[in-house]
């Protein structure tokens, strides 16, 4: 089975025979990104790698899409959706919902945080999880201060 980051590569090649400019712009930007970040750290390519620089990308521009919201850029906001959307196909499914609920439930339990406080110790029992790298931590931050009080 071939990795994520031989996929990607597949992919460009696919979209530049196919003539679709978006696709191999924006998956060229990510290979570059990818390839930016192996050389940083001086680190092999591996699937933890593009996992982590795809994650930053689709973060960039989901930040990027609510600037966009905010200054009415539709035109913009929808060019940085599809975007969002192609590069989705690499990263894992997240951890999300009632999953995410149980996680959250039991870091509090672990850590004994009593108020929003030592949100802190919660945020670190979950990063301490084997399924830290799936979870959403922008998502969780606003479910535990909702559950702190």
């Amino acid at each position: 089975m071939p990795t994520l980051y031989e996929t990607l590569r597949a992919d460009i090649v696919t979209a530049m025979k196919a003539r679709d400019t978006a696709t191999a712009t924006s998956l060229r930007t990510a290979d570059a990104a990818i390839q930016r970040a192996s050389m940083d750290l001086s680190k092999p390519i591996d699937d933890a790698l593009v996992v982590a620089t795809v994650r930053k990308g689709v973060k960039n521009l989901a930040d990027a899409k609510t600037e966009f919201e905010k200054g009415g850029r539709a035109d913009l906001v929808a060019a940085n959706e599809a975007e969002i959307r192609l590069l989705e196909k690499y990263l894992p499914k997240g951890i999300g919902g009632a999953q995410l609920e149980a996680l959250i439930a039991e870091a509090i339990k672990e850590s004994g945080a009593q108020s929003r406080k030592e949100m802190g110790k919660v945020m670190a029992a979950l990063k301490a999880r084997p399924e830290a790298p799936l979870i959403d931590f922008s998502a969780a931050s606003k479910l535990i201060q909702a559950r702190l009080p």
